[in-house]
């Protein structure tokens, strides 16, 4: 065998090898398949879904390896204007129906991804440590100094606030106490730390602290539907992986978690 058949004979050996055992040169395709299962989602979420969002995001994820879930909390008026300023989300899931009415009429949802999650109760909550409080009606005492409430313009649970306190004919009685938060764990937090003699917040979220206590709820006829709509945005450049969430909190494991949470499911 000359030297130019043996040179020959070696590179028809290595292509073989090649081939067999697979080379990043000859096979590009192989990091985009592997970037493709590897997908990461941004959901703005209402604050009040803080706890049970986290929980579901460890049962996603465990089930769907290929999916990183995040997360961006906080009021829906705020999050649905960073939605409209061009700030990157996949799903937008509020705590009132306004907010994503907005961004529907406007052709920013995806469509036939729109629908109701779950519902709430708007609750008065005080300082585990008061004593006397029995009612609405008592917020109007002389005691009762300041209550926070979320900004109504920005925060659901501050315009459902606001509705209740106009409708028992009390707002004007009690509106140089309220003291306005940016979103409704803020609210719970100054009731919490003793900030605020009183506070109203949703019933999931006084279930979560062990430093208030639940007044008494308010009447589901005082205020608007508090409901948590959801759904993919059309901006979303993963709409497929996008509906696949959405789908899965729908389904019995996730609905079931949202319950121990206290939300009322549709």
């Amino acid at each position: 065998m000359n030297r130019r058949q043996l040179f020959a004979f070696v590179g028809t050996m290595i292509a073989s090898l090649l081939l067999t055992i697979g080379s990043p040169l000859l096979t590009p395709s192989t990091s985009t398949v592997v970037a493709q299962s590897n997908t990461t989602l941004l959901v703005s979420t209402a604050a009040s879904l803080k706890d049970v969002m986290e929980e579901i995001k460890g049962n996603y994820q465990r089930s769907n390896s290929g999916v990183t879930i995040n997360y961006n909390f906080g009021a829906s008026g705020a999050l649905l204007q960073q939605i409209q300023q061009g700030a990157p989300a996949d799903i937008f899931l509020s705590a009132g129906k306004k907010q994503v009415d907005t961004l529907e009429q406007s052709g920013k949802l995806v469509a036939g991804t729109r629908s109701v999650l779950v519902k709430n109760r708007l609750v008065l909550i005080v300082p585990k440590s008061k004593v006397g409080v029995t009612s609405f009606f008592n917020l109007t005492r002389d005691d009762i100094k300041k209550i926070a409430i979320g900004e109504p313009r920005s925060v659901p649970a501050g315009q459902y606030g606001e509705q209740v306190l106009q409708k028992l004919g009390i707002y004007n009685k009690v509106k140089s106490k309220l003291v306005f938060a940016n979103n409704v764990r803020q609210v719970l937090a100054a009731v919490e730390a003793g900030n605020a003699d009183a506070g109203l917040v949703y019933r999931t979220d006084a279930k979560i602290s062990n430093k208030v206590k639940t007044v008494v709820a308010a009447d589901e006829k005082y205020h608007s539907p508090i409901v948590y709509p959801m759904a993919v945005l059309k901006q979303s450049k993963k709409v497929a992986a996008a509906k696949e969430f959405v789908n899965y909190l729908s389904t019995e494991p996730a609905q079931a978690v949202f319950k121990k949470y206290g939300f009322i499911l549709p």
